[in-house]
C-alpha cells in the first residue's frame, strides 16, 4: 500500500483496516531502510498513527506543519512523495530533516529543538494580519522539545490572542534522547495518570449515589469546586489557565482518536493543545527494549538483532572524552559536568553512572545549562559543559556575559566540532571558533589526537579565572602524532629546524587537521618547498611563539575546520599584521556558506581541504615547480 501513496490526498480514501495495515508497512519500512543508513529509527517509529491522523485532518502544505524536532519527520516525508530512502543523509538523497528544496510540504529546515512554536506563532500573526482565514497553523512538538525556554516563550504569545488559531500537538514519549527530565516531564507523567475532572465526578457520583438526601448535595459540592477540584485532579490547568485549550490525553497510537481530537482542534478557532502519548521505538522490539534511548539516533545495524554491524573499530573523539572524565572525576570532586538532553551522545554517562550527584542534565536549555554552570563556578566548582559545537550558538549570549564577564571557570567539551556532513548544514560545528574567537578572556583548545585531548582537558581544567573550549570532530580518532619539539606552548610536528631563515612555508594545523597538514608537507617536499607543520594546541589566544615562526617563513598557511570568516587563520593573520611581520599568511577553511549533505571527507573534498588540493596551491603560492622531483 505504501507505494500507492504519492501524497496526502491518498490518505482519505483509505478505511480504518487499510490504514492499519499501512501503518505496518510504514513500520517495516523505516526498519530495513533506517538499519541500512543510520538515522533517527526510534522517534518516527513512535509517530506513525500521528502522522497519517494529521494529514488526513489537515490540509498540507497549504495548511503549515511544523516538526519541532525535525529528526521525527521521516514518516510524514514518506506520506509527501519521498520513498527513496537509500541515500538518507547522504549526498545526493534525503535530508535526516525537513528541508524546503525537497518538498513544499517542509515549510521550515527544523532540526534544532523549541523553535516551531516561535514559527507558528508567526505565521499565524501573518494570515491575521492578511485577512487569511482558511488555513492552519500545526506544530509537533516532542522529543523534550517543550523543556526549551525558547518554547515556552512562544507559548506565552501564542496564548495571548485567543482568535488566533494555533494546533499544538504535544507527541508525549517521556523521552528526548532518553528520559525527558525535569517539573514539565512531572508534569506531562501526571497529564498521562490522571483520569480527569469528570471521571472523579463520575467517581464521586457512583459512590455517594444520586438521592437528593445523601448524594446529591455532595456531588453538587463537588461541582461548585470545580477550579480547585480542576487544578487538584486535572493537570492541564497549566495550559489551561496559559489560556490554552487543551485535549487530551490522547492515544497516539489510536488513529481514529488523533482524528477525533485533531478535527476539535482545527475546528476550535482559537490556540488548542492536543496531548497524545506515544511510544518511541513502536513495534521494533530492539527499539522498545531500550532503556537507554530506544535507538533514537543510530548507526548501520542488523534490522534482526538491533546490533551493530562490523565496522571501524577504533576509539572514538567521544569516548576518549568520556573515559578521560570518568578518570578526572575519580581525581576531582569540584568537577561536576552539565549537559542539554545528551547525557550519552556526548559520553557523559560513564562519569554519571560513577558520579550521579555531579552530573546535570537541564534538558534542551543550552542557555540554561551555561548561566547555571556560572553558577556552580561561583559556588567553588568546576563545571564542564558538554554539548555539540553547533549548539553553543544557541547559548553565546550567555557564554559572553554571564561566564567571561564573571571570569568563570567554566570548561567547554564541543563535541561534533568542525564538518560533520551527516546530520545536514545546520548541524555542522563549523562556526565555534569564529563565534568565540570575540569572547574576551576565553581561550581554545583544539586536539589533533586523543593523547593530546587528554592532556588539554586537563590544561583548561587547572583554568579557575577564565572559561576555557575544547573542541573536536566527530568520528574515530585518529593515530598520535607526536611533537619532534615544542617552542612556546607550540608542538613541532616536523623535523625542520624552525630557526632556518631559508624556509618557505609555516603550515599551522588546527585540531584535528594535522593527519592532513603532514601528508601536504610530505607532497610540498617532493617538489622542493621546505614546510614547517605545527600545531598551536591552544588556538585561541595567539601563542607569541607562533609569531615568532612566522616570522621566520615566507609564507604562513593555517588549515583549519571552521568558517575562514573569523576563524584562527584570520586571528594569525590580525596578529601578523599587527606585529608588523612582512609575512603573507593564507587561510584554507570552510566558506561562509551552508554545506550540502555529505560524508566529513566528501565535503573536505569539496572545499580543497586535502592534501594534494593544498599542495597544490601552496607550491604555486612559493613559486615552486608543481611537478614531483
Amino acid at each position: 500500500m505504501l507505494s500507492d501513496i504519492h501524497g496526502p490526498d491518498d490518505l482519505r480514501r483509505l478505511s480504518p483496516p487499510e490504514l492499519d495495515r499501512l501503518c505496518g508497512e510504514i513500520r517495516s519500512f523505516l526498519v530495513q531502510s533506517v538499519t541500512r543508513t543510520g538515522g533517527h529509527l526510534g522517534p518516527n517509529l513512535g509517530v506513525v498513527e500521528l502522522t497519517l491522523a494529521l494529514h488526513r485532518v489537515f490540509d498540507s502544505p497549504r495548511d503549515g506543519i511544523l516538526w519541532d524536532t525535525g529528526h521525527q519527520a521521516y514518516v510524514h516525508k514518506l506520506l509527501t512523495g519521498r520513498q527513496d530512502f537509500s541515500r538518507l543523509r547522504k549526498s545526493g538523497g534525503l535530508s535526516g530533516y525537513p528541508s524546503r528544496e525537497e518538498s513544499p510540504h517542509d515549510l521550515i529546515e527544523n532540526s534544532h529543538a523549541s523553535t516551531a512554536l516561535s514559527y507558528a506563532d508567526g505565521l499565524a500573526r501573518a494570515y491575521q494580519l492578511r485577512g487569511v482565514t482558511d488555513r492552519r497553523v500545526v506544530a509537533v512538538v516532542g522529543d523534550g522539545a517543550l523543556t526549551g525556554g525558547m518554547a515556552w516563550e512562544a507559548l506565552n504569545n501564542i496564548a495571548s490572542a485567543q482568535d488566533r488559531p494555533v494546533v499544538i500537538v504535544i507527541n508525549d514519549n517521556g523521552r528526548s534522547y532518553a528520559r525527558t527530565i525535569g517539573g514539565l516531564a512531572r508534569h506531562l507523567d501526571r497529564l498521562r495518570t490522571s483520569r480527569g475532572y469528570e471521571d472523579f465526578l463520575r467517581w464521586g457520583k457512583h459512590l455517594l449515589g444520586e438521592t437528593p438526601v445523601v448524594g446529591r448535595p455532595v456531588y453538587d459540592l463537588l461541582h461548585s469546586a470545580k477550579r480547585g477540584l480542576r487544578d487538584l485532579v486535572m493537570p492541564e490547568g497549566m495550559f489551561v489557565d496559559l489560556g490554552l485549550k487543551y485535549l487530551g490525553p490522547v492515544d497516539g497510537h489510536d488513529i481514529a482518536a488523533m482524528e477525533s481530537a485533531l478535527t476539535a482542534a482545527r475546528d476550535f478557532g482559537g490556540p488548542v493543545v492536543v496531548h497524545c502519548v506515544t511510544r518511541k521505538g513502536r513495534g521494533y522490539r530492539p527499539a522498545e527494549d531500550d532503556e537507554r534511548d530506544c535507538f533514537h539516533g543510530i548507526g548501520v545495524i542488523d534490522p534482526e538483532t538491533g546490533r551493530g554491524v562490523p565496522g571501524d573499530s577504533r576509539p572514538s573523539w567521544t569516548s576518549v572524552f568520556a573515559d578521560e572524565m570518568a578518570r578526572v572525576g575519580a581525581e576531582r570532586a569540584d568537577v561536576v559536568a552539565i549537559t542539554a538532553a545528551m547525557l550519552h551522545p556526548v559520553g557523559l554517562q560513564p562519569f554519571a553512572d560513577a558520579h550521579p550527584d555531579r552530573v546535570f542534565d537541564v534538558g534542551i536549555a543550552e542557555q540554561h545549562a551555561v548561566t547555571c554552570a556560572a553558577g556552580l563556578a561561583a559556588g567553588g566548582l568546576h563545571p564542564v559543559v558538554a554539548v555539540y559545537a553547533t549548539f553553543l550558538n544557541r547559548a553565546f549570549d550567555q557564554v559572553l556575559l554571564d561566564v567571561a564577564l564573571h571570569r568563570a571557570g567554566v570548561t567547554f567539551v564541543l563535541d561534533r566540532a568542525g564538518v560533520t556532513g551527516d546530520d545536514g548544514p545546520s548541524h555542522n560545528g563549523m562556526w565555534d571558533m569564529s563565534v568565540l574567537g570575540v569572547v574576551p578572556g576565553l581561550r581554545i583548545a583544539a586536539p589533533r589526537d586523543g593523547t593530546r585531548l587528554r592532556a588539554e582537558l586537563g590544561e583548561a581544567l587547572a583554568v579557575s579565572d577564565a572559561p576555557t573550549v575544547l573542541r573536536y570532530p566527530k568520528g574515530p580518532v585518529p593515530e598520535d602524532t607526536p611533537a619532534v619539539a615544542r617552542v612556546g606552548g607550540v608542538d613541532l610536528l616536523t623535523p625542520v629546524d624552525p630557526l632556518d631563515p631559508g624556509n618557505d612555508v609555516l603550515l599551522v594545523s588546527v585540531g584535528a587537521m594535522a593527519q592532513i597538514c603532514l601528508e601536504t608537507a610530505r607532497r610540498l617536499a617532493d617538489r622542493g618547498v621546505r614546510t614547517t607543520v605545527v600545531d598551536p594546541r591552544w588556538v585561541k589566544p595567539i601563542d607569541p611563539a607562533l609569531l615568532d615562526l612566522a616570522g621566520r617563513h615566507a609564507l604562513v598557511a593555517v588549515v583549519e575546520d571552521n568558517v575562514r570568516h573569523g576563524g584562527i587563520g584570520a586571528a594569525l593573520s590580525q596578529a601578523v599584521q599587527d606585529e608588523g611581520l612582512p609575512v603573507p599568511c593564507r587561510t584554507f577553511g570552510i566558506p561562509s556558506t551552508f554545506l550540502d549533505v555529505g560524508s566529513r571527507s566528501q565535503i573536505l573534498s569539496r572545499l580543497g581541504l586535502t592534501a594534494e588540493a593544498l599542495a597544490d596551491e601552496l607550491g604555486r603560492l612559493v613559486l615552486r615547480p608543481l611537478t614531483a622531483s
